[in-house]
């Protein structure tokens, strides 16, 4: 094999075959998530062998993994990816540019290295995974000392890129391919519990019996069919697509739509910040989301944020310019504090099931 060059390709071959051995398989794994502000919701990761720490937003909308790169000048406060400490790296030549419904966003290029889910004993390994390295951030990024990057935890391919945890899923390093979130409402705190995430299996723990699948319309995102949106005396049967996103603060919709929303609450619309505010004390209509001939009602507590000096807002927004597209309404936060939601990367559904906090 020597004489005839190949020796090294099959050594690094033989290499992964018996690391990816030894990595343990068929796990399910809990993993705490910290609430800042009920805006975000963040987990610890690690990338590299040893492992480097990192803080990252868990997010369904988008389907890349990415930490701040050693020379992303901009991103000096945060935790930053040295792929010179790390003996698994391997470098690609591939680059993205990656942007945000909220205008944030950052340059790209790829890696591959060991990423570790989890602390402990109770955590995924999952090596061979490509990820991305922000070697710039724009200014919305970087003034946000919350996170260090993204988990990405949808479908879609980046460049070929298999996202992390649907590499987890091709190796059988989970148990079942789906994965429970549960998020909880704590108001305006900073870094304080605020959840879990439950890999390869359901969350019988902190949620109730699952209430229904729905089959996935597209699989660019966590995508499903909406019946009708009620609130009070409105209701709108006009059968939108909706999206199941744990990157999104607010739920958001049609312009035209939140504006009736809003008006049979009762709401203060300010032009300036482009949101709608109530009395904190306030006791609103529960808003109604129909899937499948089934109401998952969001009641008033979980729509109103505090947003400090006795101010609240209502978590439901609309795109400034009114643009929309086939992903009409977005459930963020809001509705996942209500229901936790079951993704099914396997069979392509979403599951909803009662928070047992709701």
């Amino acid at each position: 094999m020597s004489t005839k060059g190949t020796w090294s390709s099959y050594f690094q071959n033989k290499t992964s075959y018996h690391s990816l051995k030894s990595i343990p398989k068929n796990k399910v794994v809990h993993q705490g998530i910290r609430d800042y502000r009920d805006r975000e919701y963040v987990a610890r990761i690690y990338i590299g062998t040893p492992g480097q720490p990192f803080d990252v937003i868990l997010d369904t909308g988008s389907s890349n993994l990415w930490v701040p790169d050693i020379h992303c000048r901009s991103c000096s406060m945060k935790n930053r990816f040295n792929s010179s400490q790390s003996s698994t790296y391997r470098r690609t030549n591939e680059t993205w540019d990656q942007t945000y419904g909220d205008g944030s966003n950052a340059t790209i290029k790829f890696g591959v290295d060991t990423v570790v889910i989890g602390d402990g004993s109770d955590k995924l390994v999952i090596p061979h995974t490509t990820f991305g390295q922000a070697v710039y951030e724009n200014d919305i990024m970087v003034d946000d000392p919350t996170f260090d990057g993204i988990l990405g935890l949808g479908f879609g391919e980046i460049n070929g890129a298999t996202p992390a945890l649907i590499n987890a899923m091709n190796l059988g390093i989970i148990k079942d391919a789906i994965f429970t979130i549960y998020l909880q409402k704590r108001g305006y705190y900073d870094n304080v519990t605020g959840g879990s995430i439950t890999y390869g299996d359901l969350d019988k723990t902190h949620c109730g019996p699952v209430i229904a699948y729905y089959p996935l319309t597209s699989t660019n995102f966590f995508q499903f069919k909406l019946d009708s949106i009620n609130l009070g005396g409105y209701i709108d049967k006009s059968s939108w697509q909706a999206i199941s996103d744990t990157g999104s603060s607010d739920i958001y919709g049609p312009k035209h739509i939140v504006q009736r929303l809003a008006k049979e609450a009762g709401l203060r619309y300010s032009n300036s910040t482009d949101r709608y505010y109530v009395d904190c004390d306030a006791d609103l209509p529960t808003l109604n989301f129909v899937i499948g001939g089934i109401t998952y009602g969001i009641p008033s507590e979980q729509l109103i944020i505090d947003v400090e000096n006795g101010q609240c807002r209502w978590a439901v927004s609309s795109n400034s310019d009114g643009s929309t597209s086939s992903n009409e309404w977005i459930l963020g936060d809001p509705f996942i504090r209500q229901f936790c939601n079951i993704y099914d990367l396997r069979n392509k559904r979403i599951g909803f099931a009662q928070s047992k906090d709701s």
